[in-house]
């Protein structure tokens, strides 16, 4: 058991560790969007590479954040029932909606998008846009990387649900929920 408190307590601080980074790009990115909106409604010019970065940045804060918000619960959920149940109900719906759903679509994700990336980076894939950003590559990169980052988060929250159902709740001491 101590063993694998230990992964899930190593996967909790690498997306946590992650989700800091994704704190930073967020903050670039107000910058970014005030410094466009600034030089197209003061100034009346407008930049085909300040418009593509806006959009690179919330492509690496939405793939690198999922995993991060996953870890501190944040995710969209429809919690009509789900609020009203006891912990190890809750930790019964989570394992089986991590095993069925959300560690088989990060596999599926990571393992579709591998030509994808592969490709973009063997033609060194940049904007098609005159003006445009080079090295799109790196953002596309993001989508096998954000998917595993959750997939880990996954496997993370697996083993949270499972010590808390067999009633090993004390090797969650310390870890950030």
């Amino acid at each position: 058991m101590k063993l694998i408190a230990k992964i899930m307590k190593i996967i909790d601080m690498f997306n946590e560790w992650f989700g800091n980074i994704v704190i930073w790009i967020s903050t670039l990115m107000v910058l970014v969007v005030c410094y466009d909106v600034t030089t197209r409604y003061v100034f009346n010019k407008s930049s085909v590479a300040v418009q593509e970065l806006e959009w690179h940045l919330f492509g690496f804060l939405f793939l690198l954040g999922a995993a991060y918000t996953l870890k501190h619960d944040r995710h969209v959920r429809v919690d009509v029932f789900y609020d009203k149940l006891t912990e190890k109900k809750k930790a019964v719906i989570d394992i089986i909606g991590t095993l069925l759903f959300l560690i088989p679509f990060s596999i599926l994700v990571i393992y579709t998008s591998k030509n994808f990336v592969i490709n973009s980076f063997l033609i060194k894939e940049g904007s098609p846009n005159p003006g445009g950003l080079p090295y799109r590559f790196i953002l596309k990169s993001a989508i096998p990387v954000g998917f595993f980052l959750v997939l880990l988060q996954g496997i993370s929250l697996l083993i949270r649900n499972f010590l808390i159902l067999t009633g090993k709740k004390e090797y969650l001491e310390g870890s950030q929920k």
